[in-house]
C-alpha cells in the first residue's frame, strides 16, 4: 500500500492529496492508527517533514507528552544532534520493537486464555508510575493488606526452660537450685544433691593421712632395728671321738 501524501503549509495546515481536503492533526492521528502509512512534505520546498510532523503528533495529541518527564526531556534538548541520533535509533527504537512483538505474541494466545493480557497491562502501570508518577507511586509503597504495621510478634519461651543462675547478680544461690543439671548428675553420683565434691575431697585426705602414718610406722620400725644390739655369736661345740 502506498504512503498517503500530506502537504504541510506556512501556517501549520496539513492538506490530504488523497481526499483532497485538509485534515487536523487528530485526523492524520486517526488514520495512522487505522494501518495508513503517511509521507509528509513541505508543500513550497518538497522538504520530508515526515519525522518531524509525526512528533508533534506524538507529544500534542494523546497526552502522549506526560510519559516524559522534564528531566528527560531537558537532557535530550542539551545533547548534541548525533548523541540524541544515537539515543533513539539504537535504544528506544530497539525497546518498542521487543514491546510490540511481546504485546503481539500477547495477543495471539489471549482468546484461548484471558489472563494473558495481564503481563502488559502490569507494563503499562509499571510505566506511568515510573515516568509520570501517578497514584501507582504511592501504592507501591503500602503493604499488602492483612499485614500489621507494628513491630513483628515475638512468641514466648516455652515453660519448660531451666530458670538462669543469678549468684553473680544478687549475691546468693537460686531458690531452685535442686532444677540445676549439675545437681542433677551430683544426686546420681552419691544418693544425695551437694555433696559429691565434699565426699572425694574427705576420701582423698583419710587415704593420704593413712599413708602417712603407714610411713611413719616404716620410719620407725627402721629406727628401732638399726639401734638393738647384734646377739652374741656361741662357741661351737667339739664333736666327741667314739
Amino acid at each position: 500500500m502506498a504512503a498517503i501524501l500530506i502537504k504541510k503549509y506556512g501556517n501549520r495546515r496539513l492538506y490530504d492529496t488523497g481526499d483532497s481536503r485538509y485534515i487536523t492533526l487528530d485526523e492524520l492521528a486517526t488514520k495512522i492508527r487505522m494501518g495508513a502509512d503517511v509521507r509528509v512534505v513541505d508543500a513550497q520546498t518538497n522538504d520530508d517533514l515526515t519525522q518531524q510532523t509525526l512528533a508533534q503528533l506524538v507529544l500534542e495529541t494523546g497526552n502522549a507528552a506526560k510519559f516524559l518527564p522534564v528531566q528527560l526531556l531537558t537532557q535530550m534538548i542539551r545533547l548534541s544532534d548525533d548523541a540524541l541520533a544515537e539515543f533513539f535509533s539504537r535504544y528506544v527504537t530497539g525497546a518498542l520493537d521487543l514491546y510490540m512483538q511481546a504485546k503481539r505474541g500477547v495477543q495471539s494466545i489471549s482468546a484461548y486464555n484471558p489472563l494473558a493480557q495481564l503481563p502488559v497491562a502490569a507494563g503499562d502501570a509499571l510505566a506511568r508510575m515510573w515516568m509520570g508518577g501517578g497514584p501507582f507511586a504511592a501504592a507501591a509503597y503500602q503493604q499488602p493488606y492483612g499485614y500489621a504495621s507494628g513491630p513483628p510478634y515475638v512468641a514466648p519461651p516455652p515453660d519448660d526452660l531451666e530458670p538462669v543462675d543469678d549468684r553473680d547478680r544478687d549475691g546468693r544461690e537460686p531458690r531452685d537450685r535442686k532444677s540445676s543439671p549439675a545437681v542433677a548428675v551430683d544426686r546420681e553420683r552419691n544418693g544425695r544433691p551437694g555433696t559429691g565434691d565434699h565426699n572425694d575431697r574427705t576420701g582423698n585426705r583419710e587415704d593420704v593421712a593413712a599413708m602417712r602414718r603407714e610411713l611413719d610406722e616404716l620410719k620407725q620400725a627402721i629406727r628401732d632395728g638399726l639401734s638393738r644390739p647384734a646377739p652374741a655369736a656361741t662357741p661351737a661345740r667339739k664333736k666327741r671321738k667314739p
